[in-house]
């Protein structure tokens, strides 16, 4: 959404009934374009204050409520921010920009294959959008389509040839053919890690780490977890970082006291494993190691305490790390009326609900933010959720559809591959896992023991010995504490 939210409407409005060139009131195109100039400056009530001026002078139009989309969407009124791009539609049906915002919407919501119709509609109604030609590029690259992505980026590169996300974009293309020194140059000629962009600091780390600059990987991702306290990947990125870059010290004493609790990655806590290993102590390694490549629990945690994060949430956080389930739900309930239009305090409330046990309350809750947001993370506790209802069914209809919308998660492809093993859909099952391999996920020795299984169901005793013995080669030797 960062584009929409810092850029201005583009094209104008139609109202109900007028033709695409119906004119334009020019008072309200200034108030909307320096509401979004305050927008993008954070100053949300100086924006809104705009807008209502702007909704006082004549019939309402697509430019007006789209503004108005971003504003809510900026406040957290995550809800009534869609009603408001919906209106925006009906306003103009054929408003790019609009378009475009219910784009990003769905993509968010439902993943990248929904999305791509939306893109395509942006596209039809204004070949010249940049935003909607490079949101395009960035959601093909994602749903594997990469030479769809080069030719959308191609488009873009004619309409803009310095646009920094054309060499971007470029950028992440060769960094996932594996090409780093392509992928460096282009980061490099786009300037976004010079600015200091988020994603594009997350590639030139990624390109560090391929490239063996250990130390300057893990100086970048530092700064990005400060910034995104709650993003469990990069945490995990770091920590491989220092593990590689020689610094096990540092490594034990940021990630000892999270790879013991119990809603840390299996990865998380090898890496703090080999951390301990390494300065010699086995007695700390033996029992992660054990964890680390144990079959996999299907217990989750719904609220898990996280330092850096704002106040009410981890509050929240804090309760369920206690148990104090009857005080989770509490403080949640309380948010959520304070805040109705809010995914993120729907999430919360829903992972209070689920921490207590009421899956059906937990479901309710989820139900309303899945519809803004819908990350793995949440995705995977409503299909618990669903299973401690016994609905086998839906769990495993919500796995698929997620598997759709994301098709290069290798943790929802394994998940998905273990549910249709266990119905015993072993070609499938075979599939899907074979497609978690090729995107690397080859070193987890339960997705290979279960690749075996799926062999040997299949009748294939050569293709069985092989994983069996890859996943034999991944485990560690036996530790014993001394």
């Amino acid at each position: 959404m960062a584009v929409l939210l810092a850029g201005c409407a583009q094209s104008a409005g139609t109202a109900v009934g007028q033709p695409d060139t119906a004119p334009q009131n020019p008072a309200r195109l200034r108030l909307i374009g320096a509401a979004n100039e305050q927008m993008a400056d954070g100053k949300l009530a100086e924006a809104g204050r705009l807008l209502d001026e702007a909704q006082g002078l004549g019939p309402e139009n697509a430019d007006l409520w789209l503004a108005i989309a971003r504003l809510r969407f900026r406040g957290g009124e995550h809800l009534t921010a869609i009603e408001a791009a919906d209106r925006a539609l009906q306003l103009g049906p054929d408003h790019a920009p609009a378009l475009l915002m219910r784009a990003l919407m769905v993509r968010d919501a439902h993943g990248f294959a929904d999305a791509l119709p939306w893109f395509e509609a942006a596209l039809t109604a204004d070949r010249t959008n940049k935003d909607a030609w490079a949101e395009y590029a960035a959601t093909l690259g994602d749903s594997g389509r990469h030479r769809d992505m080069l030719n959308a980026l191609r488009e873009l590169a004619k309409l803009a040839p310095d646009d920094s996300r054309v060499f971007y974009l470029q950028a992440v293309l060769a960094q996932r053919g594996s090409r780093p020194v392509l992928a460096r140059s282009l980061l490099e000629r786009s300037g976004m890690a010079a600015r200091g962009v988020p994603a594009a600091l997350l590639l030139d780390a990624l390109i560090n780490l391929d490239q063996g600059n250990y130390d300057s990987a893990a100086q970048q991702l530092e700064t990005l977890s400060a910034r995104q306290p709650a993003n469990a990947r990069l945490r995990e990125l770091l920590a491989r970082a220092l593990l590689l870059s020689g610094r096990e010290t540092e490594l034990v004493k940021r990630f000892a006291t999270e790879a013991a609790r119990p809603e840390a990655s299996a990865y998380l806590v090898m890496l703090v494993a080999r951390a301990h290993e390494r300065l010699g102590d086995r007695a700390s390694a033996a029992p992660l190691l054990e964890r680390a490549f144990a079959e996999p629990s299907v217990a989750l945690v719904a609220l898990a305490d996280r330092p850096g994060l704002p106040a009410p949430t981890a509050d929240l956080r804090k309760r369920g790390a206690a148990a104090d389930w009857a005080g989770a739900r509490s403080m949640a309930a309380d948010f959520r009326t304070r805040f109705p239009a809010s995914a993120d305090f729907a999430q919360l409330a829903g992972d209070a609900a689920f921490g207590g046990g009421d899956a059906d309350a937990a479901l309710a809750a989820y139900a309303p933010a899945a519809s803004i947001r819908r990350p793995w993370s949440l995705t995977r506790k409503a299909v618990e959720a669903y299973r401690r209802k016994d609905d086998d069914l839906a769990a495993d209809t919500l796995l698929a559809r997620h598997v759709a919308g994301e098709p290069d998660n290798i943790a929802a492809l394994a998940a998905l591959a273990q549910a249709l093993a266990r119905r015993k859909e072993w070609e499938r099952s075979a599939l899907l896992l074979d497609h978690a391999i090729a995107l690397g996920g080859g070193h987890d020795p339960a997705l290979l023991v279960l690749r075996a299984d799926a062999a040997r169901a299949l009748g294939q005793r050569d293709a069985a010995e092989r994983f069996s013995a890859l996943a034999a080669d991944l485990r560690p030797p036996a530790l014993t504490r001394r």
